[in-house]
Formats: C-alpha cells, sequence, structure tokens
C-alpha cells in the first residue's frame, strides 16, 4: 500500500510540474537560475540552453509541489470508479451457489441428454460481448460463400463502439476462411465486422440473417445488432447460448478454428501470429470440442465450452465474471465438481426471475 502511494504521489508531482511549466512565476523563476549557469545566446548553443531552462522549471515545479499537501492533491486527480456491468446493475451477483462461482450467470448441462446439472441465473438476458462471433460463424458457415474469396479490412471495420485495437490494419486482405479462424480464435473484432460487411446485402442483411437463425434455432431471449460484440445491445441469456453451443458444434469448421492455440496470417509482408483468448485450450486436463470468450464491460468476463468430462459431453455457459482469470477458474471448479458427481446426480439450480433491459 505505501508503495502504491509513493507511486501515486510521484505521478501528481510530475504532473504539476509540467502543468507549471505555462505559469510566469515558475518560468521567469527557472529563466533566472539558467542564466546564473550560463549567459542567454541566440548562438548555436540556444537549443542547449532552452533544455537546461525546461530541466530548472522542472525542478523547481516539483520543490514547489511538495508544498502543496495532499488537500490540494485529491483536488487534481479524480478517480473514476469502474463502471459495472448489467448483472452487477440487476444484483445477480447477489445469488449464491454451492460451487461459490464468480460468474453471475453459469449453465452446466448434458449435451447428449439435454439434463441440466447446474444452474445459476440461467434464465438472465445480459450482453453477450464476444460470444456473439459463434452466431457470426455459423451464419457465415450455413451461407456457403467461398472461403478463399479475398476480403479487404476497411475503415467500416474499425471499431468506433469500445475504441479496440486491431492487429488487422485497414488494408489488410485475407480470405473469407482465415478471417474466420481469426475471428474465433482470437477474437478479432475487424475480421468479424469484415465477414459480416462481405455477407450478401451488407451488414444490414447480416444482423437480419443472424437475428433470423436465433428465431429458427428457438433462442427466444437473443438479440443481435451487429457481428462482432461490442455492442450490449447483442444480449442473451445462458439457455440460449447452450442452444447456440450445440448448434455452432456440428461445424467441423467452427470446432476447429475456435480450438486451434494459435495461427498466423500475412499482415502486409511480414507473417503475424494470433493466439487463443482461452487459456484451457492448452491445458491437457481439458479435451474442449469448441469454445468462445467474450469481455466488454457491461457483459463481464464471458465463456462458452463444449468439453468432454467424466465420460460426458457437456456444455457450460459462464456469463458476468469478476475478475480477468475469474471465468477460467468457475470452469475448473465446475470441472472437478463433474468429475465427482454420481452419474445421475440431481442438478444444482440457483437462480432469479427473468431480467431483461
Amino acid at each position: 500500500m505505501a508503495a502504491i502511494k509513493k507511486f501515486v504521489t510521484t505521478a501528481v508531482l510530475v504532473l504539476v510540474a509540467a502543468a507549471s511549466l505555462s505559469l510566469p512565476g515558475v518560468s521567469e523563476a527557472a529563466q533566472r537560475v539558467a542564466a546564473k549557469k550560463k549567459p542567454q545566446a541566440v548562438t548555436k548553443h540556444a537549443a542547449a540552453t532552452r533544455g537546461v531552462v525546461r530541466h530548472a522549471a522542472l525542478h523547481a515545479s516539483v520543490h514547489a509541489a511538495k508544498r502543496v499537501g495532499a488537500r490540494h492533491v485529491a483536488s487534481i486527480i479524480r478517480i473514476e470508479p469502474a463502471r459495472p456491468s448489467f448483472g452487477q446493475l440487476y444484483g445477480l451477483h447477489n445469488t449464491a451457489d454451492s460451487l461459490e462461482l464468480k460468474s453471475s450467470v453459469a449453465l452446466v448441462l448434458d449435451q447428449d441428454t439435454n439434463e441440466v446439472l447446474f444452474s445459476k441465473n440461467s434464465q438472465a438476458v445480459l450482453p453477450i460481448a464476444s460470444l456473439t462471433k459463434l452466431m457470426t460463424a455459423v451464419v457465415v458457415t450455413e451461407a456457403g460463400l467461398p472461403l478463399d474469396e479475398m476480403l479487404t479490412v476497411s475503415q467500416d471495420d474499425v471499431d468506433t463502439e469500445k475504441g479496440s485495437r486491431s492487429r488487422l490494419k485497414v488494408g489488410t486482405q485475407l480470405s473469407r476462411e482465415e478471417m474466420l479462424h481469426l475471428a474465433l480464435m482470437s477474437s478479432e473484432n475487424r475480421a468479424a465486422h469484415a465477414l459480416g460487411r462481405n455477407y450478401p446485402g451488407g451488414i444490414g442483411a447480416f444482423v437480419v440473417a443472424m437475428n433470423r437463425k436465433a428465431r429458427q434455432l428457438g433462442m427466444i431471449d437473443t438479440q443481435y445488432v451487429e457481428p462482432t460484440g461490442l455492442s450490449s445491445r447483442n444480449q442473451s441469456s445462458a439457455r440460449d447460448l447452450a442452444t447456440l453451443v450445440r448448434a455452432a458444434h456440428e461445424h467441423p469448421m467452427i470446432r476447429e478454428f475456435s480450438t486451434s492455440s494459435e495461427y498466423a496470417v500475412e499482415v502486409g509482408n511480414r507473417s503475424t501470429q494470433f493466439r487463443t483468448t482461452n487459456a484451457l485450450v492448452r491445458s491437457p486436463s481439458w479435451d474442449i470440442g469448441l469454445q468462445k470468450t467474450g469481455y466488454i464491460t457491461e457483459a463481464g468476463r464471458c465463456l462458452v465450452m463444449q468439453a468432454k468430462m467424466a465420460g460426458r459431453q457437456l456444455i457450460m455457459v459462464f456469463l458476468d465474471s469478476t475478475g480477468k482469470y475469474s471465468r477460467i477458474g468457475d470452469a475448473e471448479r465446475v470441472r472437478r465438481w463433474v468429475s465427482e458427481l454420481p452419474v445421475h446426480a440431481p442438478a444444482a439450480v440457483a437462480g432469479v426471475p427473468k431480467l431483461t433491459s
């Protein structure tokens, strides 16, 4: 704690010092200090003199800042609290469960029998972040479009919703198959958007196709407004997402791309390596047939998987998990719990009435 306080104090002092360079009093004092050390000149030494002035000003400002005191420092720094997720706003994290999961929503079911093994707020409707890309992949795959067709990342694919970064620069050309691979494995937003934009009829027609497919699958709690998941208006329930995982798992290409650990593509004149967003893919303790991660502030940390464990093919959904690694921890808790279950164990259920926004 002391180290953090010292770091913050030092940062404030530097900020105050930098700001004070524009104050006449400090600037003039610094110039006088510099003048004593070296006469002013407009010769080739002028640049060096300006450097001395700036250094002296900074030195004087830091000493001045030290005299400010904690009361004034508090008025300079404004620490914004982290924005809550929808699940936190709805109070879903107040729901206790026997596994003490960090996810406010969870569902575990047997893929073959549809038996629910674990349920927590599974009917709540929340933002789903990049879990959206599973539906993007299903629509693209079932459209039968040429996988070798080259697509170009355009300015339209740049994220203006969250300002997220991408390693696919505007002008990058990749095949539809490569775009799909990166969207599933690395959750590449520009790749996912380019896939939707290059659908017959454009992005609008693609979103219509996404919602139409959701209705065909019986996903009555689900809506999509774009193909990446950056919008918090892409929403679903754990039950609907389990249905989507089941449908996506029927496509070998989606299974393969979502569970590959790394993949290299040519970006410009160089080979660029991409990696999976799910560390469990590399774990020898897991036999994962399909997976997708997701995160935006409104959704929290999200994860869906199809995996084989304890002789069962299971579908797992975790939504609105708190903490960077908490969704992985929740999956591990479920794996250990399932491995100890008797064959016909009753479902563990924790939930609240359905919520929508």
